[in-house]
């Protein structure tokens, strides 16, 4: 049985093309994780989306280009985001907590041991913490190239790792990864499990996974990464429907498993 695990869903996956919430999709999810953790799981949310989020509130046809619009876009997002999961996850009788992090809390000891503290705190009270990075006051992943979290991917690894999950899941607009790159090679075949990374997978996969997300194939090997390193099992898997979490856990074949 899986007593905690870690579930991350990226921006494409919230949001409508638009760019407005997907409040369909997100009342499934909070359906779904709030069940997961009425069954007695410690359960972990990783959300991406406050600057799509924050856009869309404010009518923006597109995301602002400078990092200072991006960060206050991130300010306004991150409320907005805050105040849906509030009302639908207290409608399935579940409290949440909100962290903004940084790369440094996650790395730096001092700082990662006070946020494991507050954390398993907050497990032992049974609230769902929904993590995000602080987008508002870090411009590591908004000025990157490489895009230090890649729309939380990496984040919700190292998250993963700090509190010693069971597994780590991540809901995206994909239903598992693939050996190329599906939106342009037909003959793409999704991999079922994957035990080692290589060269080839590294080299097939390509940059971000859409316009409002950050994130791609790239960053997910890139949480698979740590996740093969520090020995818990990640899968990728689609968050069309969250309801797919619940054939996760009963070990169905759902999306790609990245496991030793």
């Amino acid at each position: 049985m899986f007593s905690r695990i870690v579930v991350k869903v990226g921006t494409s996956t919230l949001t409508h093309p638009s760019g407005s919430l997907h409040l369909e999709r997100l009342d499934k999810l909070a359906r779904t994780l709030s069940d997961l953790r009425n069954g007695d799981r410690d359960v972990l949310f990783v959300t991406s989306g406050a600057i799509g989020a924050g856009s869309s509130a404010l009518n923006f046809p597109a995301k602002p280009e400078t990092v200072s619009g991006k960060q206050a876009a991130a300010a306004v997002g991150q409320c907005r985001l805050m105040h849906v999961y509030d009302k639908l996850f207290s409608e399935y009788g579940n409290h949440v907590a909100q962290i903004l992090v940084t790369r440094g809390d996650l790395t730096e000891p001092r700082r990662a041991a006070s946020l494991l503290r507050t954390l398993e705190e907050l497990f032992r009270w049974g609230v769902i913490p929904v993590i995000n990075e602080n987008d508002a006051l870090s411009q590591e992943e908004i000025l990157s190239e490489q895009n230090i979290f890649g729309d939380n991917d990496t984040l919700s690894a190292l998250v993963a790792s700090l509190v010693h999950a069971d597994l780590l899941v991540l809901l995206t607009d994909r239903d598992g990864f693939y050996d190329a790159d599906p939106g342009t090679n037909p003959d793409a075949k999704k991999l079922d499990r994957v035990s080692e990374i290589t060269a080839a997978m590294r080299s097939g996969a390509g940059g971000a996974g859409s316009a409002r997300g950050t994130g791609g194939a790239i960053t997910k090997l890139a949480a698979a990464d740590i996740a093969l390193e520090k020995g818990f099992p990640m899968v990728i898997a689609g968050g069309h429907d969250p309801a797919v979490l619940y054939g996760i856990l009963r070990g169905e074949n759902v999306g790609t498993v990245f496991s030793l």
